[in-house]
């Protein structure tokens, strides 16, 4: 390592194809780590780094303080929630996440978890395995075709679950106050600007919106109260915008289908979570944007954006918080 090498702290689990484009630049030291790490391991990995890859580990103000060369903090994924994103901005240094990397994936496993619900997949397939094939008639599939889906989201995700609900020959409502309703209209979708009203028209709600203290507990009692009683739910998003107490009793009482998690509020789940009881659930470890293919286009946006980062050509469109690109660090 020579004395300009810039040195990159990258999780240990990160794809083949991203340790490639480190290992074809002679100014640039890749060294794993655990992405379970403790923190005053990771504190002390930080010294003396110009830039981190994160994959779960959270990144604030007491990572900034013990980390005085660094220059770009980079997401191995879309979600940002548990990054200080102010203490990012204030230092002048740029979080970066992998775009549309894991998009597909995404708006696949949403669709996987609608599907499945409306098709009674998981009794199906419980019946046959344990000779119950009489119980058949006990729980009927429904069809998604013109029902009615709203989408609470209209990012990257939300409108390719739009393009694939539309050809199922879903109606498909879009609430998202940040796209303009010209922009839901073009996309052959029909933008909502009341949240409340437009749950009592879903067949099937799915969430594809950030986290943020906007948006925790955004569906709570009083919303899944609003939803029909035949309606499912699905978030492939993050744990916490639901309110899971308030889900369990909804679904508990009969005041809601069903539910596809691949979030939760506390993770990783366990046994003890009410909700993994029932059987109009279905769940998954927080994986949905994760396949063979999006681990690998995930690596190398990251691996691209730290780069960018480092040779003063950022590629804006994956920073979060742009308004640092060209402003040179902070204390």
């Amino acid at each position: 390592m020579t004395p300009n090498t810039r040195k990159l702290l990258i999780p240990a689990t990160f794809a083949k194809v991203g340790w490639e484009i480190f290992a074809r630049r002679d100014d640039v030291e890749a060294v794993p780590y655990d992405p379970l790490i403790g923190t005053a391991d990771f504190h002390a990995l930080l010294a003396d780094v110009d830039g981190v890859a994160l994959a779960q580990t959270p990144l604030g103000a007491p990572e900034l303080a013990v980390a005085p060369r660094l220059e770009v903090v980079a997401r191995v994924g879309v979600g940002f929630d548990r990054v200080d994103i102010p203490a990012l901005t204030a230092r002048g240094v740029p979080l970066m996440t992998v775009g549309t990397a894991n998009s597909v994936t995404v708006a696949e496993h949403a669709m996987l978890l609608m599907l499945a619900l409306a098709k009674q997949a998981l009794f199906q397939d419980e019946i046959v395995r344990n000779d119950r094939w009489q119980e058949r008639w006990d729980a009927l599939p429904v069809d998604l075709f013109e029902r009615t889906l709203l989408i609470v989201g209209f990012g990257r995700i939300g409108t390719r679950v739009a393009r694939r609900c539309l050809a199922l020959e879903m109606r498909v409502l879009v609430y998202d106050p940040y796209v303009p309703a010209s922009a839901v209209a073009v996309a052959g979708c029909e933008p909502v600007a009341d949240l409340d009203a437009a749950l009592a028209q879903a067949d099937v709600v799915t969430i594809h919106c950030p986290k943020s203290p906007e948006t925790v507990h955004m569906f709570d009692a009083a919303r899944l109260a609003r939803m029909k009683s035949s309606a499912l739910l699905i978030n492939t998003a993050r744990g916490g915008i639901v309110d899971e107490a308030a889900l369990h009793a909804a679904l508990a009482g009969g005041r809601l289908a069903g539910a596809g998690l691949d979030v939760f509020e506390r993770e990783p789940a366990n046994s003890g979570n009410p909700l993994l009881a029932l059987r109009n659930v279905i769940v998954a470890p927080h994986i949905a944007g994760v396949s063979h293919e999006s681990v690998d286009r995930m690596a190398i946006a990251t691996a691209r954006n730290m780069l960018s980062v480092l040779d003063g050509t950022p590629i804006r469109e994956n920073c979060i918080n742009p308004e640092v690109l060209g402003r040179g660090r902070g204390p």
